[in-house]
């Protein structure tokens, strides 16, 4: 592994506002705030540092109090991925550094697949990384919510959906899931924002799709074993609770 490998760094962008689930990364998970247990994950991953990024003060306070680092951002961001370009900003990383964005529900993201998706970055020609896994799951592929994604044959995304993709016409096949978690060049991350959006983004709405229509490469990671569900809605935290315990 290279050194710009050893070097990457995680930023986790946490808002207080969620429409489903206000003040969710202060929600308490074995005793810690979930963002908390996110940052933890998140630095035993070989990053050389760990950063949320929140527009909240609340936040920014409760990740300080345990040792953490957070930067206040604007309140007016479209999405994390802008969040995530201004945290860059901040931090006045080179445009060849990587960072890799972990989301602030998802306290079960494995420390190894965390570094994995910032390896892969040094490894393939791309400017964006993820990860996916096998869905094994009928409800998991009718559902909308759960967003699949369809591999060429040396691991770059080809299409990313929230209809079964490949379609089985026949018995048989792999569809994978894809993870909500991402590795970036900053120079592509300070310039994605100034991409235009594109019509299939805006028919899926999703915005990686964006970086495909614009004919760039996203390399993907390929975890063996599932990756653990993300929190979006109470209900979730208490699924997770279970998990974490």
């Amino acid at each position: 592994m290279s050194v710009q490998v050893a070097r990457f760094h995680v930023i986790v962008p946490a808002r207080y506002g969620s429409t489903r689930f206000p003040g969710k990364p202060l929600a308490d998970l074995g005793g810690k705030p979930m963002v908390v247990r996110v940052c933890e994950r998140a630095a035993q991953s070989g990053a050389a540092a760990v950063h949320v990024a929140t527009d909240d003060e609340r936040i920014a306070r409760v990740v300080r109090e345990h040792g953490h680092s957070a930067l206040m951002t604007r309140a007016d961001h479209v999405s994390g991925t802008d969040r995530l370009a201004e945290a860059a900003a901040q931090l006045k990383l080179s445009d060849h550094q990587v960072v890799v964005n972990v989301q602030g529900d998802e306290p079960l993201m494995a420390s190894a697949l965390i570094g994995q998706v910032a390896a892969l970055l040094e490894q393939r020609d791309a400017v964006v990384s993820t990860a996916c896994h096998a869905i094994h799951d009928a409800a998991a592929l009718a559902n909308p919510n759960v967003v699949k994604v369809v591999l060429d044959a040396e691991g770059y995304a080809l299409y990313f959906s929230r209809s079964q993709i490949p379609y089985p016409r026949e018995a048989g096949g792999t569809c994978y899931r894809h993870a909500g978690i991402y590795g970036y060049r900053v120079g592509f991350l300070k310039r994605f924002s100034s991409l235009q959006p594109s019509p299939i983004e805006q028919t899926e709405a999703l915005e990686q799709l964006r970086v495909l229509w614009h004919g760039f490469r996203i390399a993907v990671a390929v975890s063996e074993t599932e990756i653990p569900p993300g929190v979006d809605t109470p209900q979730d935290l208490e699924a997770v609770r279970k998990m974490f315990s």
